[in-house]
């Protein structure tokens, strides 16, 4: 009975954390005895980046030498993936998503081709459909052992693709919104303690569970000065690792190579948050980019596009035990998905 009971708060415990921060940063926590999940653990030393000069010539090294028969690029309509593009050898791929969906969906195809025309690589567009995601998540919840961040399901669809090519190699920017000041939103003020949580936390977990833990406990390590929060160190030990462990999990999973060339970068100075609240986000990378593409305007930041707004639209919303009912009404497109994956998951491993 004690065993039963372990298991039944870790359980609460890993759906409450999932749905806040859409991934569980304990390992000892799992969701059910017989599955177990890894974080991904930085353990490298930090190169200094001094400026848009010294950039340059780090990519440049980082992406030396490779084949273009065996390497790729994730390549958006964004500034980031762009830059990374542009320092691939000729007649390399570059493969772009495109879900399948509304009509009023984000296409980030054009501005993709724009960036592959302009360094000679072979554009390629991977299609998403709904029903090749409903088909592809029982693997990954398999692999993952937790419920897997949303962009998980699109880049598994596009490394399939990436692989049936030759590809051995897949490069990214993930890590620029990081490492040089693109969290805007994150960025734009000192924050007071709770109005941060409440920003942070992707999905409230009592708003969707009959039981729920508090998830307040992963923020108060970065409370300073009784109200206010350190959201710079959040950043680099919580988002981060965040962020990188959905990577990491799917490329596992392939067995791909991943090379995000600012991985391991950090900026010699502190970020210069005054010139980021006025405007002026990534300020080095924007210089970066328009040395790599003088003739073309810096692009709008876009998200990984997932129409999950057309794909959930007629879900009823979660039926298990576990969820309060009709507690998917007032959610985001994101959050229903969430809410969505987080069921499909335990429907799964709990049927």
């Amino acid at each position: 009975m004690k065993s039963c009971t372990l298991h039944h708060a870790d359980k609460i415990y890993c759906m409450s954390h999932y749905l806040a921060f859409r991934y569980i940063a304990r390992e000892d926590k799992n969701f059910f005895p017989n599955l177990h999940h890894q974080v991904f653990k930085p353990n490298w030393q930090s190169d200094l980046i001094t400026d848009v000069e010294h950039l340059d010539y780090y990519i440049a090294d980082k992406m030396k030498n490779l084949n273009p028969n065996t390497t790729g690029v994730m390549l958006s309509g964004g500034m980031d993936s762009a830059i990374v593009a542009s320092y691939l050898p000729k007649g390399a791929k570059a493969f772009t998503l495109k879900c399948i969906g509304s009509e009023s969906g984000i296409d980030e195809t054009i501005q993709a081709q724009i960036y592959a025309k302009a360094y000679h690589l072979e554009h390629i567009i991977v299609e998403v459909h709904w029903d090749e995601i409903l088909r592809r998540i029982p693997s990954i919840c398999q692999f993952d052992g937790v419920p897997f961040h949303s962009i998980e399901v699109l880049i598994d669809i596009l490394l399939d693709k990436a692989k049936n090519l030759g590809i051995t190699t897949m490069c990214l920017g993930e890590s620029f919104d990081l490492v040089f000041g693109g969290m805007d939103k994150i960025l734009s003020k000192d924050w007071e303690f709770d109005e941060f949580v409440n920003f942070y936390t992707f999905l409230d977990p009592k708003l969707v569970l009959k039981e729920w833990v508090d998830t307040r406990e992963v923020f108060e390590p970065y409370r300073i000065n009784q109200n206010k929060i350190d959201f710079l160190r959040f950043l680099d030990e919580i988002f981060a690792i965040e962020s990188s462990t959905s990577y990491w999990h799917i490329f596992q999973k392939h067995n791909m190579g991943c090379l995000d060339p600012s991985q391991k970068a950090k900026l010699a100075t502190p970020l210069d948050l005054q010139r980021i609240r006025s405007g002026d986000s990534k300020y080095i990378v924007r210089e970066l980019f328009a040395r790599r593409y003088p003739e073309l305007p810096i692009p709008n930041k876009i998200p990984m596009p997932r129409e999950v707004d057309f794909w959930l639209k007629d879900w009823k919303g979660p039926s298990r035990k576990e969820f309060i009912k009709d507690s998917h009404l007032e959610l985001s497109g994101d959050q229903k998905w969430q809410l969505f994956c987080l069921e499909t998951f335990l429907n799964l491993f709990d049927s």
